[in-house]
């Protein structure tokens, strides 16, 4: 992988947003029907916080105190809003940034998933899943492949 390249050339362009408003059952959808594991929370293109699958678990599991039933389950989902548990300060790059930035924010923080803006607006997402995709992508020169299987 060229890390020089832009992040445009990695990321994903076509995303699944929410607003601030918009209520967790918004969100669980997203989650439920879509193979994503971010789903950004914009406000007209401005990017306000990131819910991650993970989050949106953790926050599932602080009301499981005993077998509730899903009717409870869904009432919470449907009262309470994506801005409410959104991870908000997050580190952002531009789509014309070479990917090493994006690799040494990765390397620093733990995030695992990276907004993408242009004069403000998101444009796109990059995660750690697009910088192992692009790896895997890449050709195996037929030396490494024949070390590879010799193993």
């Amino acid at each position: 992988m060229n890390v020089l390249a832009p992040i445009s050339s990695i990321m994903t362009a076509k995303l699944h947003t929410v607003n601030p408003e918009d209520s967790l059952m918004a969100v669980k959808e997203l989650f439920d029907n879509y193979p994503i594991h971010h789903v950004p929370v914009v406000s007209y293109k401005h990017i306000e916080g990131i819910v991650s699958k993970t989050d949106f678990l953790h926050f599932l599991r602080g009301f499981k105190s005993n077998d509730m039933d899903k009717f409870i389950d869904e009432t919470r989902l449907r009262s309470w809003k994506a801005g409410e548990i959104m991870t908000k300060g997050l580190a952002k790059v531009e789509s014309t940034d070479p990917i090493r930035t994006a690799l040494e924010v990765f390397l620093v923080n733990r995030f695992h998933a990276i907004p993408v803006v242009d004069n403000g607006d998101l444009v796109g997402i990059v995660t750690t899943f697009d910088i192992i995709r692009a790896i895997e992508s890449e050709p195996i020169p037929l030396e490494n492949y024949k070390k590879a299987r010799a193993l």
